[in-house]
């Protein structure tokens, strides 16, 4: 426009700047309000959307209101032009941030879900966050103007240098993700590896795998390791395990009196002891004729693999002493030697040695 500034124009502008601050502090309390209303729900997903709205619909009832003020204003075509690409990419760059808030939060969420445990496995909530704002990057150069043709090419053939000077590290990524998406490992798990390595798995990220032992140390393993060694997962399929105690008893022994006795002491450990299964039924099998005993094994049932030292701990006081008040012998390892008389043979002496004493020429 070529026309002089009035103070009409001015009126209307601040109008629509005043009526788009007025709308965003509308919306915020609206949405303030929403967001109790949602945290009531079981379902967490609303709680990231509407937290995600509060960000992005004041910004964007300010932006609609300078637009507004910029439109009634005489401004030159070159200005307007440039104050529009300013509110494109101010909305641009708020509506990438609110859903990438948005992505990665629903992300978190089904994990969470998934695993069923506290921790969230943060590799798919970086992957996603990372994807997201460089969406929202392209979008922004695109509407300046920017050809981001050349930028992707560009990309293509440095990522491909890139990928072989990362190999490694593009391996454990591509390994954590397979760990994930394949349910073999989750956070929450107890794990031990060939390597002896054990322990709560606490978060798998982009690289490595984090596993907190029972001694509460924190054992950092590399995603490709851990996809490549031999695993025992005692959190799956079931978190409920069953554990062998071996016994024995002396020959002399009523086994009809062991079996009966010691049904009892499994029964009694798991109603009493926390961590055990109460409906767990006494499993005992002999199976052994030993040197100086007859063992057999005792089943526990056990609520999760570090419940299993205080039952086993228990199981054998209660057991010990319940054996001494019925008269059943625990016996220790016995071995007889028999020792012949004869004469010993004397070895052949150097000359000039002199012969032992008590030896027979």
């Amino acid at each position: 426009m070529n026309r002089a500034l009035t103070l009409d124009d001015a009126v209307v502008a601040g109008i629509a700047i005043a009526a788009g601050l007025l709308a965003a502090f509308l919306s915020r309390s609206l949405l303030r309000w929403l967001a109790k209303h949602a945290k009531r729900t079981r379902w967490s997903g609303d709680d990231v959307i509407v937290d995600a709205l509060r960000s992005i619909v004041p910004w964007a009832l300010i932006a609609s209101g300078v637009a507004a003020a910029a439109i009634v204003l005489p401004l030159t075509r070159t200005v307007q032009h440039h104050t529009d690409q300013v509110l494109e990419v101010w909305l641009i760059f708020v509506a990438t941030l609110s859903a990438a808030r948005v992505i990665t939060g629903l992300v978190r969420t089904v994990t969470q879900s998934r695993s069923g445990v506290a921790g969230s496995a943060t590799i798919f909530v970086n992957i996603t966050r990372v994807l997201v704002l460089a969406i929202g990057f392209l979008v922004v150069l695109q509407t300046l103007g920017i050809s981001i043709a050349p930028l992707l090419t560009a990309l293509g053939v440095g990522g491909l240098a890139v990928a072989l000077a990362l190999q490694d590290t593009l391996a454990n990524l591509f390994a954590g993700i397979h760990i994930l998406a394949s349910k073999t490992v989750q956070p929450g798990d107890y794990i031990q590896l060939s390597s002896s390595e054990e322990g709560y798995v606490v978060d798998i990220n982009w690289r490595q795998t984090t596993v907190r032992q029972l001694s509460n140390n924190l054992v950092v393993i590399p995603n490709g390791q851990l996809a490549k060694a031999n695993m025992t997962n005692y959190t799956r399929p079931e978190q409920q395990l069953t554990v062998p105690v071996q016994v024995g008893v002396s020959y002399d022994s009523d086994l009809e009196q062991v079996e009966r006795v010691t049904a009892e002491v499994v029964e009694e450990v798991m109603h009493e002891v926390s961590g055990a299964l109460p409906d767990h039924e006494p499993a005992i099998r002999f199976h052994t004729f030993g040197d100086s005993r007859i063992g057999f094994t005792v089943i526990l049932g056990i609520g999760e693999f570090s419940d299993q030292y205080r039952i086993k701990h228990e199981f054998i006081k209660r057991l010990h002493r319940r054996y001494r008040a019925e008269g059943i012998r625990i016996p220790s390892p016995v071995r007889t030697v028999a020792i012949q008389q004869g004469t010993l043979p004397i070895p052949p002496q150097r000359s000039g040695e002199d012969v032992p004493r008590g030896a027979v020429e």
